[in-house]
């Protein structure tokens, strides 16, 4: 079995069951209906526990009891009412829990709401509305409450049904939302309507019998999951006198009723400590159809659930309410004029009135600011722009001193960059000095005169011929200029010796005889490099384009050539067939062999044919040669005498007329083979019917 336990010990445990009668045992025999009961028990048992378990085991992999953020969202979806024609034990459980969430609902829509409006010195005009609180009372109340009552039958051995009915109808007779029936129903007027229960069941489902024997099978069945749900039943209990019992599990043992009430006030102290938000779903209509609506059955229910006293409250109350500090700190700087009181009352009252609020609008309370839906709109524009234009007055600042902070660090840099480069020039400066003054004294005194002399001309020579090559427009200021120069050379050179005066104009005459020799060689040389390159790149340009040619003639003598060996190979065919002695029916059947005349003429035609094959090959190969032979002669001497263009033109002319002769030939043998062919089926078809018209007479 799934259970991992025998049927027959199964059978055993719902339909017996063991009294304790001191130390010994008897075991008693359970009539039908105690067994069905005894069953269903053990189902919702194992159903239950299975439920708390898998919810166990998603709160620990998600971490929720060892995280707590204190922020959630939870969604409570319960099915509503319920009122059939049989209402029973379940029925009665799911409507006291409405009943419980209504009565949320109104605290929290209605008397709380109302409530904050009183205390806080609003003018309200208080709007009344169904209140649940005495069926809650009739329901819970102790010690004469529905669930109370129905414990205290429970744990009665002779009680019934209909004595359980009789206590109801005895101690809740004179309450208004109860009405005692006829046998063992009763009705209870819930906020929904009135419904009726029928109280058959009521104790056996409260009991909720599972006895010992079914707990300890559990605890021996293989299955792990089954041993851990008898191990939590199992559990000694805290009180010492009731764990030396063996049956204190059935003493101490909550009822449904109970179990029931005490998760749902759990369920309710949770929700007290959230925000709620509510939805509520209308019915349209109790034939459970698509498209039909019953207005009466819609109305009904927006009364019963309060939806119409809420849309009175929203129409006539506040829904949005800050407290003066928060509404003075948030639209506090939307006032154009500076306040002299920093109270943040006045601060609110000023926003409202400079903004023409009305003041049916909005209600000042002692602690908080009420106004009406859509009034913070225009706030909030307002709020907006004024933030926008702070933040690009910010946005200003910020960059203005950014720029600022960057300049300065610029400018800080590039001092210390100067202060670096200057030290270190200096530093080469002074190396550089003490180097010039160990060498210095190793020259003698007129040889470096001589050779600053005749650096100077050499510069002034080179200034002059860069002067003359820019071809200047102002040539006076130069001549001046060169004047000058002239001068200071000739007063720098009196301290020279006549001998090197003398020398010196020699010695330019040649430096600028070579100068020029060498510039005329290098103008000369650029030209010949200029006029090479133009001629290497005409080469180019004519080798692509023989490329082409030759690729472009290849490919059309390929073509020419399949299509003429095409040709070729039809005429065999049609030769070959014309010759088979299966090519006609006439020859096929009487084995008639043709004359030596035609033999002479086919044989003929086929020597022609041969001979047009032969002189094919024999051209395309020569075609080949020749086109090789000029790819060879381009690429081996590309400037010798030889054209290569010339001569291809001279090849495909040649190449055109033989392949005019060569068609007009293959026609004509073409011609001849098919006068052949005729000729040869005339003869065999005469002979052919001559034999036969013999054969007839």
């Amino acid at each position: 079995m799934l259970m991992g336990c025998s049927s027959d010990e199964l059978m055993l445990a719902l339909s017996t069951h063991k009294i304790q009668a001191g130390k010994d045992s008897i075991a008693k025999k359970l009539t039908l209906q105690q067994a069905i009961d005894s069953r269903d028990a053990l189902a919702k048992f194992i159903y239950g526990s299975l439920f708390d378990w898998i919810v166990e085991q998603i709160n620990k992999s998600l971490e929720v009891g060892k995280q707590c953020t204190g922020r959630s969202i939870n969604i409570l979806d319960i099915y509503g009412f319920e009122s059939f024609k049989k209402n029973s034990f379940e029925q009665f459980c799911i409507n006291y829990a409405n009943e419980r969430l209504q009565q949320h609902f109104n605290r929290h829509l209605f008397k709380l709401e109302q409530e904050e409006y009183e205390l806080d010195g609003v003018d309200w005009t208080r709007v009344e509305f169904e209140d649940n609180e005495e069926c809650l009372n009739l329901i819970e109340k102790k010690p004469l409450g529905v669930l109370s009552l129905l414990d205290e039958e429970s744990n009665f051995p002779k009680a019934t049904d209909l004595t359980f009915a009789n206590k109801l109808k005895q101690h809740l007779g004179s309450n208004s939302c109860f009405k005692g029936e006829r046998g063992r129903a009763f009705s209870i007027r819930h906020y929904a309507g009135e419904v009726p229960y029928d109280t058959n069941g009521f104790l056996e489902k409260n009991r909720d019998p599972l006895q010992t024997d079914i707990i300890q099978l559990l605890s021996s069945c293989t299955c792990q999951v089954l041993q851990l749900f008898a191990s939590k039943m199992l559990k000694p209990s805290p009180k010492p006198a009731a764990s030396s019992q063996p049956g204190a599990l059935d003493t101490q043992k909550q009822s449904v009723g109970t179990k029931f009430k005490g998760q749902l006030f759990k369920l309710m102290h949770q929700l007290e400590n959230t925000r709620p938000h509510f939805i509520r779903c209308i019915k349209p209509n109790s034939k459970q159809l698509p498209g039909i609506y019953e207005e009466d059955l819609v109305l009904q229910q927006f009364r019963c659930c309060g939806v119409l006293e809420i849309v009175r409250i929203s129409r006539s109350g506040y829904p949005t309410r800050m407290t003066h500090q928060e509404f003075a700190g948030r639209y506090g700087v939307l006032l154009s004029e500076k306040q002299l009181s920093q109270d943040p009352l006045s601060i609110s009252v000023a926003v409202l009135q400079q903004f023409n609020v009305l003041p049916e609008m909005y209600q000042v309370g002692y602690t908080k600011l009420y106004l009406r839906s859509g009034q913070l709109a225009a706030l909030e524009d307002r709020r907006k722009q004024v933030l926008h234009g702070i933040i690009r007055l910010q946005k200003c600042f910020r960059g203005y001193q950014a720029r600022s902070r960057f300049r300065e660090l610029c400018n800080g840099v590039i001092t210390l960059q100067s202060f670096a480069r200057g030290e270190n020039t200096r530093r080469r400066h002074a190396s550089l000095g003490k180097s010039c003054s160990a060498v210095a004294p190793e020259i003698p005194d007129e040889q470096l005169r001589e050779i600053i002399c005749l650096q100077s001309a050499i510069r002034g020579w080179l200034v002059r011929k860069q002067l003359k090559m820019h071809k200047l427009k102002q040539s006076n200021p130069v001549n001046a200029k060169v004047k000058r120069r002239s001068g200071r050379k000739s007063s720098d050179m009196k301290d020279v010796p006549q001998e090197q005066v003398q020398a010196l104009p020699t010695a330019l005459a040649e430096l600028q005889r070579r100068v020029l020799k060498a510039e005329a060689t290098l103008g000369q040389k650029e030209e010949e490099n200029t006029a090479l390159r133009e001629q290497l790149q005409q080469y180019d340009a004519k080798w692509l384009e023989y490329e082409a040619k030759m690729k472009s003639m290849e490919e059309m003598w390929q073509k020419q050539m399949a299509s003429l060996q095409m040709s070729l190979a039809a005429a065999r065919k049609s030769l070959a067939s014309d010759n088979t002695p299966g090519g006609s029916t006439p020859m096929k059947f009487l084995n008639i062999v043709p004359d030596a005349g035609s033999g002479r003429e086919s044989n003929g035609s086929l020597t022609a044919v041969n001979h047009l094959t032969k002189e094919f090959e024999q051209r395309r190969q020569n075609f080949d040669d020749d086109a090789k032979a000029l790819i060879e002669i381009k690429t081996t001497q590309p400037a010798s005498t030889v054209h290569p263009d010339v001569e291809l033109r001279k090849l495909k002319m040649r190449f055109e007329t033989w392949k005019k002769d060569y068609k007009t030939r293959l026609r004509e043998a073409k011609v001849r083979l098919n006068k052949l062919g005729q000729s040869e089926v005339e003869k065999t078809r005469r002979k052919w019917w001559e034999k036969i018209s013999s054969r007839v007479q």
